[in-house]
């Protein structure tokens, strides 16, 4: 079987889910809440985050759990999600999407995030679209 795309597991239809957090955990408390968001509402959630505007990780799970119902977001789950979300919109670059067209993935992550220099952009292809936006590299 091969391999999928980032773009597949972008599109992968499982539903996105509320559930209570079982235990305490990462700032978390038993029994909150938690989105557990999907890939293509992590992307339309980063796409919706005008040029020029940023944020962190916990800001896009703050905003999203709030945006859904929930009282926080998985961190886990979001930060696998996120990488597909960047992964994804770098596969359409490389495939000739405009940087216009692409999902704005460096408004939630910068050189400090780990995640980002897992990504096959790079680290300097982060810090350059959020310079070309004004954004704190």
């Amino acid at each position: 079987m091969a391999k999928k795309t980032w773009q597949e597991k972008l599109n992968n239809p499982a539903p996105q889910q509320i559930k209570p957090v079982p235990t305490d955990m990462v700032g978390m408390k038993q029994g909150q809440m938690m989105l557990i968001p999907t890939p293509r509402l992590i992307d339309d959630f980063v796409r919706s985050l005008p040029a020029g505007e940023s944020l962190d990780m916990r800001g896009l799970r703050g905003a999203l759990a709030a945006e859904q119902g929930a009282e926080v977001t998985c961190p886990i789950t979001a930060g696998i999600h996120l990488r597909t979300v960047a992964e994804a919109a770098y596969e359409q670059h490389k495939n000739g999407a405009a940087l216009t067209d692409i999902t704005p993935f460096w408004r939630v992550m910068d050189k400090k995030a780990p995640v980002t220099k897992k990504l096959a952009c790079g680290v300097d292809f982060v810090t350059e679209q959020r310079q070309r936006e004004g954004l704190s590299a």
